[in-house]
């Protein structure tokens, strides 16, 4: 079978995704795709360009992939003489009804909508819509009768159940086995390296990240910190506070230099505190958590999935005040990871994926979107 898989911002998380597919599906995997700049722009206009190379190319698949990045009304309108028959499925790494936009961005209420807007007629044209996470399908479908209710007239909320019906969980796959020729030992040692390993970013509220750890400097409890993950121009002015008011305890501060320099981090690292206020899936924590680095965890987003439900309450937390008191009592008396955690979320090693995914979108290409 003949995927093409198309996506307008083809960087990061969104890239890695689509080559590993393409690399271990037993399908012929085409990528479709644009540089992963402007993603305003990308959502924009992106279908026009990705349309005419369609088109320009004689791409002739059986079924046609794509982000949620795309705006697959105008891509299916601009291609229809090839694609009107081809059965299409949307893959939602994350939306725009629920991502939360930057506090210093631009936030006017019409941008917002019109991106929203982008990512619903496109769920509402294609045949089956794919999620990386429970917490995401449920969030996208609470959050869309909000939205729709918004509308002046003609509000059409019978498209809902329509919508709702064709959504499923498709959990990332992830190359974690990549990790594994990095794997050092694990021993209890002091003092103790807490990891950050995500985007410098305000969704990821380093805020509370850092706060919890500027009280725990203040009572003198002994620990390292691990500051790795991509920065940017903008980035929140916290991380600079951080390097001076932790000073000698930050062993690492900044982007990996390569894939093998992150690999080893994880693997040195001891606890992983997350305070992020959004992750529609939390990729840095699952690659964390492989390495065998213990999470704490808030109780909610899409965390939880993460962990095995039997053990849940020993790494999810409810408040700030709760984290420090879990904190404090690791750093004090460190413990192992119990490998069940690791055994748990090996099951996104594109490994154990791949036949899902192969699975179920070689049934849409012979079925149209009935689903397993």
């Amino acid at each position: 079978m003949k995927i093409c898989l198309i996506e307008p911002f083809h960087t990061g998380s969104h890239a890695a995704w689509a080559e590993e597919y393409a690399r271990y599906s037993r399908h012929d995997v085409e990528l479709l795709t644009l540089s992963g700049r402007h993603w305003k722009w990308r959502m924009h206009s992106g279908a026009v360009t990705l349309a005419r190379q369609f088109m320009e190319n004689n791409c002739n698949p059986d079924l046609l992939l794509a982000s949620d990045m795309l705006d697959l009304t105008t891509f299916l309108a601009l291609t229809r003489k090839r694609s009107a028959k081809i059965p299409t499925a949307l893959y939602f790494h994350e939306n725009q009804l629920c991502y939360p936009w930057s506090p210093n961005g631009e936030n006017l209420a019409e941008q917002r909508a019109h991106y929203a807007f982008i990512n619903y007629a496109s769920a509402l044209a294609a045949d089956a819509v794919f999620f990386n996470s429970r917490y995401h399908l449920d969030a996208f479908n609470n959050q869309l009768p909000k939205f729709l209710k918004g509308f002046p007239d003609q509000k059409e909320l019978a498209n809902l159940d329509l919508i709702k019906a064709k959504s499923e969980v498709l959990s990332l796959g992830l190359d974690l086995k990549r990790f594994d020729q990095y794997r050092a030992n694990k021993s209890a040692k002091q003092p103790p390296l807490i990891l950050w390993n995500h985007r410098w970013e305000y969704d990821k509220n380093p805020e509370e990240f850092f706060r919890a750890l500027y009280q725990l400097q203040d009572e003198g409890l002994a620990f390292e910190v691990a500051v790795l993950g991509e920065s940017y121009r903008k980035s929140p002015p916290i991380f600079t506070e951080a390097q001076q008011r932790l000073g000698e305890r930050i062993v690492q501060f900044g982007y990996a230099k390569d894939f093998a320099d992150y690999a080893r981090w994880l693997w040195h690292a001891d606890i992983l505190p997350v305070h992020s206020n959004h992750d529609f899936f939390g990729i840095s924590v699952v690659q964390a958590i492989y390495c065998h680095c213990t999470p704490l965890l808030p109780r909610r987003l899409a965390y939880p999935e993460h962990l095995p439900v039997a053990i849940q309450d020993q790494f999810l937390y409810d408040d700030f005040d709760d984290l420090l008191a879990r904190l404090r009592k690791m750093l004090k008396d460190p413990a192992l990871m119990s490998g069940e955690l690791r055994t748990h979320v090996a099951r996104y090693d594109w490994e154990k994926r791949v036949e899902h995914y192969d699975d179920r979108l070689e049934m849409m290409s012979n079925h149209g979107s009935k689903k397993t």
